[in-house]
């Protein structure tokens, strides 16, 4: 399949040759949230500590007697049902968070967001992307004369310093390499721009 190649302008001056089996596969919604899911879970840090009933500071005394007082029978103030009692199930920082996904299916919800981004006409390939100096400005006049004003991933081959610098005070641009894509950017951005190299590489990493 062919794709649009934009120049500085944001107006096609050419096309680029884009594989099928990357751009052109159908969308699969249930495999998409699966592999969005698993990417977010796999990010996530167990750092939550909470104390079960053995670990609170308690007295092992019985708050009362058992009969004739006409509350609930209790045993110890280190209850979950008690205010200031120990956890149930407390959280641990050891809980392992991660899900598995196999690398077919990862490639697989890849070419379909991808795919999905094309027919929306969100994505977008471009011959290079480089700033001449670290500054934000001169980013931010770049997309804007291309009519990106919206949240944007740029995908590039190889992140510069300049483009890095330039792109970190944009609060809703990205700039990543071809080899961090990663599902939940994809979905999260309005508009995704790539380079012609970095298509070359995603390609490469998918086919």
């Amino acid at each position: 399949m062919q794709l649009k190649l934009l120049d500085a302008t944001g107006n096609a001056s050419a096309q680029v040759e884009a594989s099928d089996s990357v751009f052109g596969r159908d969308f699969n919604e249930p495999l998409i949230h699966q592999i969005v899911v698993a990417y977010q879970a796999n990010a996530r840090s167990a750092n939550r500590k909470q104390k079960n009933r053995a670990e609170v500071n308690h007295s092992t005394r019985k708050p009362w007697r058992q009969k004739g007082t006409g509350r609930a029978r209790a045993g110890m103030t280190s209850s979950p049902l008690w205010r200031g009692g120990g956890r149930a199930f407390p959280n641990l920082p050891d809980e392992n968070y991660s899900q598995k996904v196999n690398k077919k299916a990862y490639r697989a919800g890849v070419c379909s967001i991808l795919s999905q981004l094309v027919r929306e006409d969100r994505l977008m390939v471009i011959d290079a992307l480089e700033v001449d100096a670290p500054k934000t400005k001169l980013l931010a006049g770049k997309l804007k004369a291309m009519g990106l004003e919206e949240s944007v991933l740029l995908i590039t081959d190889e992140l510069t310093e300049n483009l890095h610098l330039a792109s970190r005070n944009l609060p809703s641009v990205l700039v990543i390499e071809a080899r961090q894509t990663d599902p939940a950017a994809l979905v999260h951005f309005q508009k995704v721009v790539m380079t012609r190299e970095a298509l070359a590489k995603v390609q490469e990493m998918l086919s």
